[in-house]
């Protein structure tokens, strides 16, 4: 049901899984595309997903963003959201011509900061026909502010500052820790994100790395993925927020889906912002409520 695939985005190789319906089905089905959030890499928890979707009769793409996990790319650990928008709008260019799927019928779904992409890429992919994000980044400036307050987004200013200041010199980027124990520096900076991405990472992703730039924190702290989240209308959107999520806080993402054109569909889950993947308790209900969505829709 699943195989190694590879694409080409912007002159390198993404590497992904393809999963295909059993056959004796229609002769063509729909395509999800899928990818991960902020340096996480498909190995951790993207299969459970992306089998169930297979199961309701989807053909599945589930790939990683260049610099990271599988695909090619230096530096390691580079995450811009222009590049990971064209690898996605690559992806769907691959998956659309292949045999067997259904080129009218593409949907996408991303988690995190893939969510983010979701909703920027629904508003403007005309290939994008259904959209469902997952505990979605909504603005990196206000999730920064939430998870730090306004000190620690100001000392992230300066750091940003002092980094693009190196750097226009020749220096190359400052690195940073994705997750770091608490009170330590890091990207991520909750104790639930050191936990799950060091659980996951030792479990099932030896090939996720735990760094990255500032140039790539300076393009998260700017970037605001809802920012056109009007326009997805009239393709119908499910977004799943989690109602204790400290990366991304659930206001944030009732404003932005007040927003959002019919048709809609908020779901709320009781827990945080890593309580919807595989070997979570709501895992389960995540994954059918966004089969069902894509099962109505697409």
């Amino acid at each position: 049901m699943r195989s190694d695939v590879s694409f080409q985005s912007g002159g390198l190789t993404c590497r992904g899984w393809l999963y295909r319906p059993s056959a004796g089905g229609a002769a063509t089905a729909p395509a999800i595309v899928m990818s991960h959030g902020f340096s996480a890499v498909k190995e951790q928890g993207l299969d459970g997903f992306a089998r169930g979707f297979c199961a309701a009769g989807f053909v599945v793409l589930a790939f990683d963003h260049r610099f990271l996990g599988a695909s090619d790319g230096e530096p390691r650990g580079r995450i811009i959201p222009q590049i990971q928008h064209d690898d996605s709008r690559a992806a769907i260019d691959w998956i659309s011509r292949q045999d067997g799927v259904d080129a009218n019928r593409i949907g996408i779904w991303g988690s995190s900061y893939s969510g983010g992409h979701a909703l920027f890429l629904g508003a403007l992919d005309p290939r994008i026909k259904v959209v469902v994000a997952q505990v979605p980044a909504i603005g990196g400036a206000r999730s920064m502010l939430a998870m730090g307050g306004r000190e620690g987004l100001d000392g992230f200013l300066a750091m940003l500052a002092a980094d693009h200041a190196a750097r226009n010199t020749g220096a190359p980027p400052m690195q940073i820790p994705i997750v770091a124990p608490d009170g330590q520096p890091s990207v991520l900076s909750t104790p639930d994100s050191w936990a799950w991405f060091v659980s996951s990472g030792a479990r099932d992703a030896p090939n996720w790395v735990n760094a990255t730039g500032l140039e790539s924190v300076a393009r998260l702290v700017e970037y605001i993925p809802a920012a056109f989240i009007d326009l997805i209308a009239p393709k119908p959107l499910l977004m799943q927020a989690a109602t204790h999520d400290s990366l991304i806080p659930i206001d944030q993402v009732r404003e932005a889906f007040a927003q959002a054109g019919e048709p809609k569909r908020l779901v709320e889950y009781d827990g945080g912002h890593f309580d919807l993947y595989p070997g979570s308790p709501r895992h389960e209900a995540a994954l059918a409520d966004a089969t069902g969505w894509f099962v109505a829709h697409l």
